[in-house]
Formats: C-alpha cells, sequence, structure tokens
C-alpha cells in the first residue's frame, strides 16, 4: 500500500469504539464515506457523528493524522433501511473533521468521473481481519457503469463499506471515483456494488 502516492488519504473510520468502516480524506476537514455506516449495525440507530474518529494512514498503532468529527450530512436520497438493503446511488456521507488536515502532511484524494466497463480499479479498505493495516486489492475490474452505481470484481470483506475505489493512472496520483457500499452475486458471482461520486 504504501507504494502508492497518496495512500495515506485513505483512513479507517473508529465509530463509537464498538465498529468502524473506511473513509477518504477530500478536502483538508472533509472525509467521505457510505452513508450506512453512521447507523448501527446492531440497533440501526443513527450513531452520534462527535463519537467517530478518522485516522488517516493508519498502520499498526500510528495514524498520519487523527480527527474527531463534528458533523456528519448524508446523500439527501438516502433513506437508512436497518434491514441492511443496499441503497446504490445514494449510500454517501460527508463527514466534517473538528481542525483540517495539513495538505503539506496528507493531500486529499481528487475526485474524478465514474469509471468505464471494462476498465481496473483500486481498492483500498481497513477490515475487521485486518483492522489496523490497510489492505490495496488492485486491478479490480469494472463489470459495470451507470452514472449512480458501479459494480466491480472487488471481493467484499467485513467492514470494508465506505472505502475507496481508486483509479491510478500512471505519472498521476490517484483519483477517487467511487465508495464501496455493499457486497452482491452476479452471475453467480461474488461482485461489490459502489455509489458513484
Amino acid at each position: 500500500v504504501q507504494s502508492v502516492p497518496g495512500w495515506e488519504a485513505g483512513g479507517r473510520l473508529n465509530i463509537s469504539g464498538r465498529s468502524m468502516c473506511t473513509g477518504s480524506l477530500i478536502a483538508p476537514d472533509l472525509v467521505l464515506t457510505a452513508a450506512h455506516c453512521l447507523y448501527s449495525p446492531r440497533s440501526g440507530r443513527a450513531v452520534n457523528p462527535r463519537r467517530i474518529k478518522f485516522e488517516a494512514g493508519l498502520i499498526g498503532r500510528q495514524s498520519k493524522a487523527a480527527r474527531q468529527v463534528v458533523k456528519a450530512v448524508l446523500h439527501p436520497g438516502y433513506d437508512h433501511r436497518s434491514g441492511g438493503e443496499a441503497q446504490s446511488g445514494v449510500d454517501l456521507a460527508v463527514l466534517r473533521l473538528d481542525r483540517p488536515i495539513s495538505p503539506q502532511s496528507i493531500r486529499p484524494l481528487s475526485l474524478a468521473a465514474a469509471p468505464s466497463r471494462g476498465d481496473r480499479v483500486d481498492v483500498l479498505s481497513y477490515t475487521y481481519h485486518q483492522s489496523t493495516t490497510p489492505s490495496r486489492q488492485n486491478a479490480c475490474q469494472v463489470l459495470s457503469a451507470r452514472q449512480s452505481m458501479m459494480v466491480t470484481s472487488f471481493l467484499v470483506d467485513l467492514v470494508t463499506s465506505g472505502s475507496p475505489v481508486l483509479q491510478l493512472l500512471p505519472g498521476r496520483p490517484p483519483r477517487l471515483v467511487s465508495v464501496i457500499s455493499a457486497k452482491a452475486r452476479m452471475g453467480g458471482k461474488r461482485v461489490s456494488i459502489a455509489t458513484g461520486l
């Protein structure tokens, strides 16, 4: 992961000390993630945003920067369904941090339009199996792409929700094209559903 320039903009979201998701720094004080991450997986109730901590570039016990969240804004079309039913196309939330992270320390990810069917993307995620070290699944194939939704060959693990889907072009920093929302099956194969930006 460390060989990918800009990977530090991805980070773990520690949610009330009980659950976690992955988020992406998109401005010095803004993080993008999946909207369903802001709800308790057990009770289905909304989590107080002030109980969320963003740990950018976390490896082991060290993060490049850690900040508390002070506000969360969900996509206006998102309506949480406690059964875990994905709302593809609107499963997005922006979190405001208590203070900015210096762009000299961590450069926020640039946003880009969704890639086309057949393109390759990378996914950076924290999971329960690797909660303190990001994993990178590279060259995932885009199986289907619409304006607000994308299906990729990325194999979703537990808690990869909110993980950034990155487009890597030679000589350029990674660009954020989507956010992992859910897992599904398509034609008998496991796939991931991502919300377009």
